[in-house]
């Protein structure tokens, strides 16, 4: 299992299987942090129950689905309130599981729940007390940067005045591990951005920018790299 640590969202609704259960039971017992996620995300899935109904948006299913599949569990964020009832947030990852057993077994409800989006998130690391910084300038004065917060076991890549990909083609983002390059994303159109890279930052040692044939998966980098960043250098 390449990152175990991601199945704790799943392990606190009970969608693993039996051997991806038994095998992140055994490292739930000396793993704190995904033992303090999973009562955190045990207490949000309680507050799925005080939601309430409405007829979900027509594109639901799709970008759910879409979705889905690209969201990592987070802590959830506890908010001051000015009651003795404290509402946590719940993670994103907790928000689509629950839509996608309501959508799965033919319901007509989508339950109204709050998430972390991608920019609270992005902001989340920007603020992390742990945050490195790795900053590249490119050919031509574009910049390139990497924050990673390895307690949030995220990494936000900050670019300005990046050149426009080739025709047909866009910007890949990678983590590396060692020697393998994990995909991380696309970067959208646009010469300044801030990107939430997918994937298990925390372990990685470096991460990569290229140039790829757009609409095509690409599990390895195939084109020229434009940049890359070493995590294990001075930040």
């Amino acid at each position: 299992m390449s990152d175990i640590h991601a199945l704790s969202g799943a392990y606190a609704v009970d969608a693993l299987d039996d051997l991806e259960r038994a095998q992140f039971e055994r490292h739930l017992r000396d793993c704190e942090i995904c033992s303090r996620e999973v009562e955190s995300l045990r207490d949000a899935s309680a507050l799925l129950a005080e939601t309430s109904a409405a007829a979900p948006p027509a594109a639901l299913r799709d970008r759910v689905l879409a979705e889905i599949a690209t969201v990592r569990p987070l802590p959830p964020v506890v908010t001051a309130a000015s009651t003795p009832h404290r509402r946590r947030r719940l993670p994103a990852f907790l928000a689509a599981a629950a839509a996608a057993v309501v959508i799965g077994t033919g319901g007509v409800v989508w339950q109204q729940v709050d998430d972390d989006g991608p920019e609270s998130r992005t902001e989340q690391v920007l603020a992390a007390p742990d945050a490195q910084t790795f900053t590249q300038v490119l050919p031509g004065g574009a910049e390139a940067t990497v924050v990673r917060s390895k307690e949030l076991n995220e990494a936000v890549l900050i670019t300005h005045d990046m050149p426009a990909a080739p025709n047909g083609h866009a910007y890949a983002l990678w983590l590396q591990h060692d020697d393998v390059m994990v995909p991380a994303g696309v970067m959208p159109p646009g010469s300044d951005n801030e990107v939430l890279l997918s994937g298990d930052a925390a372990s990685a040692n470096g991460a990569g920018i290229t140039v790829e044939t757009a609409g095509e998966e690409h599990p390895e980098p195939e084109g020229d790299v434009v940049v890359t960043f070493d995590f294990e250098s001075e930040a």
